[in-house]
């Protein structure tokens, strides 16, 4: 009982260190831009990728929102920089399994995304802790027409 706990207490430190310590914070110069919201909780998002050669070369955001929203951003543009799109489109739809409670191929390491999974709990959070990773599915399904 008490290692579940320890696990939520290091999961709401993770996420509380990305929100204070956001990564990869700004935005990158000739890029595409993806502008997202959630008007449910105010969550705003601007996502700008770098695609070459079917690969996410940067990744940048800015935006305010709630720690959960800005937290993800912060652990998306880390864990997709330096993939493959195909790769970052599948990060994502694990991430969006994980949110809705489904299977999904945990193979694959999520490093610190994984201290998002306590949101499934909160069915009214699930949308702060999509928002970036719709945004960056938005953003390269475009630079990939």
């Amino acid at each position: 009982m008490s290692n579940h706990v320890n696990l939520d207490t290091l999961y709401r430190q993770v996420i509380m260190d990305h929100y204070k310590n956001p990564r990869n914070k700004g935005v990158l110069d000739n890029s595409l831009t993806v502008d997202m919201n959630n008007p449910t909780c105010g969550d705003r998002i601007r996502l700008t990728l770098d695609l070459k050669d079917d690969v996410v070369k940067d990744a940048k955001f800015e935006g305010e929102g709630c720690s959960i929203s800005m937290s993800s951003a912060s652990m998306m543009t880390q864990a997709i920089k330096g993939k493959k799109l195909e790769e970052a489109l599948k990060l994502s739809e694990i991430f969006s399994n994980m949110m809705l409670g489904k299977e999904y191929d945990d193979d694959i390491d999520l490093g610190d995304i994984e201290a998002l999974q306590g949101v499934a709990k909160f069915p009214a959070r699930i949308k702060c802790a999509t928002l970036a990773w719709k945004a960056m599915e938005k953003g390269v399904k475009e630079g990939n027409e």
